[in-house]
């Protein structure tokens, strides 16, 4: 039987036995700088829009609390109409009759309701405004962490570059703008 030889080119010794390549501590560094970078920018980017999300959360609360304060107003000023209908209506009757003491009577009674819609409507306006300056809070806090997230972007890029030309002004560069895009980050947690 015939014996057949083998010819091995470079890849098959290189699938066969890795371990035994010396691998390029450049790149593996890089490759493991380019995904801690895309991590952190995974968390910043979902920081990002949880934020602008509770912005918008907040924003709607106080659309709707101030549709609430318009009803209470709208009630306010129907009770009002009402107590200078029973006013008018006193200075109309005759001075000792029923009418004009029903009449009285009324106005007093409109006087005595408005008090406390008018207090719920301040109440409820209150509210707005603490709704909507929590959202101008949040959407400033989503604008540094979409920011930082820009950073971090921008240095997975320049890592990828680097990687290719292996100019290390260029990886300082990107640790630079990494590190960047890492304080702002730093800054919107803390700001939040």
């Amino acid at each position: 039987m015939p014996e057949e030889y083998e010819v091995h080119g470079p890849h098959d010794h290189a699938v066969e036995h890795p371990g035994h390549h010396d691998a390029d501590p450049f790149a593996s560094r890089m490759a493991v700088i380019t995904a801690i970078l895309a991590t952190i920018g995974a968390l910043l980017a979902y920081q990002s829009g949880n934020s602008e999300n509770l912005a918008l959360y907040y924003k709607n609360e106080a659309a709707i609390k101030k549709t609430e304060a318009s009803n209470q107003w709208n009630y306010y000023q129907a009770k009002g109409e009402k107590e200078n209908l029973a006013d008018l209506g006193a200075a109309l009757s005759a001075p000792n009759s029923d009418a004009r003491k029903k009449f009285l009577a009324d106005v007093d009674k409109y006087k005595t309701q408005k008090e406390p819609i008018r207090a719920k409507a301040e109440a409820i306006e209150k509210e707005v405004a603490d709704n909507d300056a929590k959202s101008e809070a949040l959407l400033h806090g989503h604008h540094r962490w979409a920011q930082a997230t820009t950073l971090i972007q921008v240095a997975i890029a320049l890592c990828a570059i680097t990687l290719l030309t292996r100019k290390k002004w260029l990886r300082n560069l990107s640790f630079a703008v990494a590190g960047a895009g890492v304080i702002t980050g730093v800054m919107a947690f803390f700001s939040a």
